[in-house]
């Protein structure tokens, strides 16, 4: 399913379609400043939490309420992510977004763990969002 984001509130939309998938685990793939980070905000504000969303990219992992985990992978890469054990983190109740996860793919498969793919990509003045189960 493909959604075009043109502003802040076009992201319920995509919002809505990560609830409905029924996955807790989302990669979320796309260039930097396409708006990974802007999601996880809109997300965590639309769960009706007030914590402040910012981008994990040094602590690799920030969490919000008991419901939300937020992952960077940009830095420290799939091997360090692994070496740390935070593949178990993903057993944990709640949502689990993968920013520069798309390397995990294959690990997740191989282990049988579902997730959702969020393709971002910059159109002018407009984001499209695809999610792919």
């Amino acid at each position: 399913m493909q959604i075009e984001v043109k502003n802040i509130e076009d992201l319920k939309n995509v919002v809505e379609c990560i609830k409905n998938s029924g996955k807790n685990i989302i990669i979320l793939s796309g260039t930097l400043g396409s708006g990974k980070t802007t999601l996880v905000k809109e997300f965590v504000k639309l769960l009706g939490l007030s914590d402040e969303v910012t981008s994990p990219t040094f602590a690799i992992q920030n969490v919000y309420g008991e419901k939300v985990y937020h992952y960077d992978l940009y830095n420290k890469g799939v091997d360090e992510f692994l070496a740390l054990g935070m593949l178990e983190e993903l057993e944990k109740e709640g949502y689990h977004f993968l920013e520069w996860g798309e390397g995990l793919e294959d690990i997740l498969k191989l282990y049988g763990i579902d997730y959702l793919l969020i393709k971002i990509t910059l159109e002018g003045d407009k984001r499209i969002f695809e999610c792919q189960n």
